[in-house]
This record gives structure tokens, sequence and C-alpha cells, in this order.
């Protein structure tokens, strides 16, 4: 799937809004950064280009999940190294395109773009699917469920900061290091904020780790009742 074959389904209706587009070729539409309402067609992205030995609905879940509420997952049974992933609304799976298209992961340019699907199918009874559709409408991870949540606020492209929050008042600095080190991940730089222990930055090798170093730690229990949240910060330490 290229950008040019993602985005052809829909040149017939962008033609009808005149001016805007108008004489756009598939190939010019590539390269053009749309304004959110045009694109806002669907709620569904096609994924291309994954890693299939490394990917899973899970992880695609979290790391979509920071730009919206991933409601399902498909990873495409013949196509592995592709996946449809349908979030509750079409403004969200814009904001994934707008962050997530062109990263590096698993040693992979990946591409997200617009899908001519409007929703992820449930595997039928009997179907194979190999666990590779999941439904995560009920899930308590999903990060904009209260309408005008602070987290649309905190929306960034995937760096090699992290933002960690919900840090319970107890835990240390070589508690949440040694965490991400349990789980494969050299932290480069650590850092309370000042004025809110809750909250902290830390700095990993590279964009790509980083991005593996979300998808491990956000949920991570910490206590009890305490689970990390992990966002990519806007800023370095």
């Amino acid at each position: 799937y290229s950008d040019a074959t993602a985005l052809s389904q829909y040149l017939p209706s962008l033609g009808a809004l005149g001016g805007a587009v108008g004489g756009l070729t598939p190939s010019s539409l590539t390269s053009l950064r749309f304004p959110v309402n045009i694109l806002s067609i669907t709620s569904v992205v096609l994924v291309s280009n994954l890693d299939e030995n490394k990917v899973s609905p899970d992880a695609l879940f979290t790391l979509f999940g920071v730009y919206g509420d991933v409601v399902r997952v498909k990873i495409l049974y013949n196509k592995k190294d592709n996946a449809l992933i349908q979030y509750s609304e079409p403004q969200q799976a814009q904001l994934a395109m707008q962050h997530l298209d062109k990263i590096r992961w698993h040693d992979r340019v990946i591409r997200v773009a617009p899908s001519k699907h409007n929703n992820v199918q449930l595997p039928k009874e009997g179907q194979p699917d190999a666990g590779l559709t999941r439904d995560y409408s009920h899930s308590p991870l999903h990060r904009f469920k209260k309408p005008g949540s602070k987290n649309y606020m905190n929306i960034y492209p995937p760096s090699s900061t992290l933002h960690l929050s919900n840090i319970p008042p107890n835990i240390s600095e070589e508690t949440l290091t040694e965490a991400f080190e349990q789980n494969g991940f050299q932290v480069k730089a650590f850092k309370f904020f000042p004025k809110d222990h809750k909250m902290a930055l830390c700095q990993l090798e590279d964009v790509e780790t980083a991005i593996d170093a979300l998808i491990a730690m956000h949920n991570h229990k910490l206590a009890e009742n305490a689970h990390l949240r992990v966002s990519f910060s806007k800023s370095g330490i």
C-alpha cells in the first residue's frame, strides 16, 4: 500500500471539496499535509511495513493509544506486516497519522495512512485469526475518555525522552530506573519535576528505544493502586 493507493479512494470526495484540493493527483497528495478536517473521514488507519516477528495487537494498542483511544486492532492474517487500527473518533486517527507516519520502529520506517475501512471487523465464528484481532473498546487504559482530558494538551511525536506520571510519593529515582533496566532499557538521564514528584522525565538511548520502553512500561505496576503512565515528552532533560 503506498500513500497514493491508500488515498486514492478519497479522490472523488476530495475533488468535491473544490479549491482546497483542486487538481491534485495521487502522487501530489502523498506530499500534502491536509488540514485536520479534510481527512477526518475515517477513524481507521492502515499501518504498513511493521516487523511481523516483533509486533502484537497489545504493542500497537499502547503505542497508537498515545494519540487517541484505540477501539480495535487487527494485524492482517495474510499480510502480517500490516495492521488496521480503529480509533474512537477520526481526529485521533489524524493525530496518529501526523505523529507516527514515517517513524523508525524495529529498524523499519513504518507508514500510517487512512484506511478505506470505516471500522475493524471482528473475526466471524470459526474464522482463522490466531489472536491477531483484538477488541479494546472496554479497556481501562484509554487516555482520552474524559471529555476535555488534559492529555489532549500533551500529545507529542515520539522522542527519546519519556514523560512519566502517576508516580507514588515513596518511589525513588533508583526504583524507577531499576524498573526500566529490568525490562532491558538503559536510562541515560532522569529528572523528577521540581514541584511535583508524581512526574518525571526519563531519557533513553534513542527514539526507537523510547518507543519500546513506552510500550513495555506504560501501566507498569509501581504500588498496590499505582500504575505508571508513560507518554512522549516535548522536551529533553
